[in-house]
């Protein structure tokens, strides 16, 4: 009780000397009592914005959520939008129910009517939703010597989720060297992407591997398990597919040329010893002491 009392009176000289500053400059002051809101999805929560300082206060809240910035109060009127879950009052917001999708800056900006009276806080809210069950790559099997990356990620999770690998059921940490049983792999665990790198793929990682996602609410959420092998290139089999690619090849040009020595692929001649062609000529005149043909057959 001690503790809260004197918090308690830190808290209620801080907005005394705000209030006493602001008259003394003439200047209107504005501030909250929670910056950081922290609650969970589908429950009610205000977010307050008190102020001093203003004869003619006009109040206005913006919600700003990456590069989307939208209007949540105008003239101390809430925006059509938001009209059927939030409430205004002169000590802040409230919403009767909220969703992942609220979490984000609010700012309470309050003005003076027709002056240049102006002040404003800004109010971060995060709705807490656990983490959903995650989806990973992992490939059945790797080639010892490459490098490989394994992925792991949820997207429901507010805030985000951080994410740690297990082999065989042991968890992997952050660095393979702390870890007597990983001391002969070479990996890295980024637990903000969620990627497990092998640089290069050892023989001995080969193991069941699952991602576990965890944002400090709710339960923590496991992936399935995959079963990975490290193997060898199998430089053996791909010399033997090249001789036999090459023994293939040669069968099949023998073939073409056994086919062409024997004829198979000669042009059809042209005409046959049983068709004749008869070419009739006109008779051109010529003496009487010369032989006349009057046609001329040839064969």
């Amino acid at each position: 009780m001690g503790t809260k009392a004197k918090a308690g009176r830190r808290q209620l000289l801080f907005f005394t000397s705000l209030v006493l500053c602001s008259l003394v400059q003439g200047k209107g002051s504005v501030y909250t009592s929670q910056p950081n809101v922290k609650v969970p999805e589908n429950s009610p929560v205000t977010l307050s914005c008190t102020y001093s300082g203003f004869t003619s206060p006009r109040v206005e809240w913006k919600f700003v959520q990456g590069d989307t910035t939208s209007l949540v109060c105008y003239n101390s009127q809430i925006t059509a939008s938001y009209a059927d879950r939030v409430t205004f009052s002169p000590n802040g917001i409230t919403f009767q129910s909220v969703t992942r999708k609220d979490t984000g800056a609010y700012t309470c900006m309050v003005s003076e009517e027709g002056g240049n009276n102006y002040g404003e806080v800004s109010i971060q809210l995060t709705v807490l939703v656990p983490p959903s069950k995650p989806t990973v790559n992992i490939p059945s099997s790797l080639t010892i010597g490459n490098r490989a990356v394994l992925t792991c990620l949820e997207q429901d999770g507010s805030p985000p989720s951080e994410y740690s690998w297990f082999r065989d059921g042991i968890d992997m940490l952050t660095d393979a060297k702390k870890t007597r049983t990983f001391f002969n792999s070479s990996y890295t665990v980024n637990p903000k992407t969620g990627e497990l790198i092998f640089d290069p793929v050892t023989a001995f990682d080969t193991g069941d591997y699952s991602c576990q996602a965890q944002n400090g609410y709710g339960t923590p959420a496991m992936s399935e398990t995959v079963r990975m092998e490290a193997v060898e290139l199998n430089v053996g089999g791909i010399v033997a597919a090249v001789l036999v690619t090459l023994i293939l090849l040669g069968v099949l040009i023998f073939g073409i040329w056994f086919a062409y020595s024997r004829g198979y692929f000669e042009r059809t001649k042209k005409g046959t010893s049983s068709s004749k062609k008869v070419i009739y000529s006109q008779p051109s005149a010529r003496s009487e002491g010369e032989f006349k043909q009057t046609s001329s057959f040839l064969v």
